[in-house]
């Protein structure tokens, strides 16, 4: 009886080891994701300091997804929607002058280099670098 209660103390022991190292690997995958990010770059956040913004990636991304707010194609994409309008989705702001961007009109979508700048009035022009359509093979 001692023996088969040692034998689970063993299992879960080992058991947690592995969930550790899962855990510890999890964590080093989400830094590597966030190497690119506003968020997390304390070099490119020093620009907006004297902005007095608390969230420059917040207020960014909310501004670009404003662009979504007229009627028809948001105008940084440059297709028409062949299904519905194309809007843009998912943002990622890589540091504070470029954001790529996913878009989509329910069925056919890519993605959107944008350069931006946010200014001292807080206004953020968006430039649309380069995009790309993905094709549907089916």
């Amino acid at each position: 009886m001692l023996e088969d209660k040692d034998l689970k103390i063993e299992n879960l022991e080992s058991e947690v080891r592995i969930l550790q190292d899962s855990v510890q690997n999890l964590q080093l995958q989400v830094f590597d994701m966030q190497y690119f990010s506003l968020e997390n770059n304390d070099d490119a956040l020093s620009y907006y300091d004297h902005l007095g913004v608390d969230s420059p990636w917040r207020y960014i991304s909310d501004k670009l997804l404003e662009t979504n707010e007229q009627k028809g194609d948001n105008p940084l994409v440059p297709y028409e929607g062949m299904e519905s309008d194309f809007k843009i989705n998912k943002i990622k702001i890589l540091n504070h002058q470029w954001i790529i961007a996913d878009f989509s009109d329910g069925k056919y979508w890519g993605e959107l280099l944008v350069k931006y700048e946010l200014k001292d009035d807080l206004a953020v022009d968006f430039t649309m670098m380069d995009h790309l359509l993905y094709t549907r093979s089916n």
